[in-house]
């Protein structure tokens, strides 16, 4: 894709934003090395090349999932002030 320095112009009179000759043509340059870029990613034949979901094949260690307290259900329940079949019960907040 090539740019010229009226679409840089006009790009920047959408976004309100003021440029002078000069700042156009260096924007100019730097978004044709940008172009030039992606279309020389986009001429790879990725075509064989399996998707991957992080740059490094790396596995998290896990620890294993074991229950290491005691359950004290019970003990939480008698103090609280209403509770009715394992459950807490609250005043309605919501009308």
């Amino acid at each position: 894709m090539t740019l010229s320095i009226h679409d840089v112009k006009q790009i920047a009179n959408l976004a309100y934003i003021k440029v002078s000759d000069d700042e156009a043509k260096s924007t100019l340059a730097q978004l044709s090395d940008i172009f030039k870029l992606i279309e020389t990613m986009q001429a790879i034949d990725t075509a064989q090349i399996e998707p991957m979901s992080h740059a490094q094949d790396v596995v998290q260690r896990l620890r294993d999932d074991q229950v290491t307290e005691s359950n004290q259900r019970e003990l939480y329940q008698s103090i609280a002030p209403q509770v009715e079949e394992g459950l807490y019960l609250v005043p309605k907040v919501i009308e």
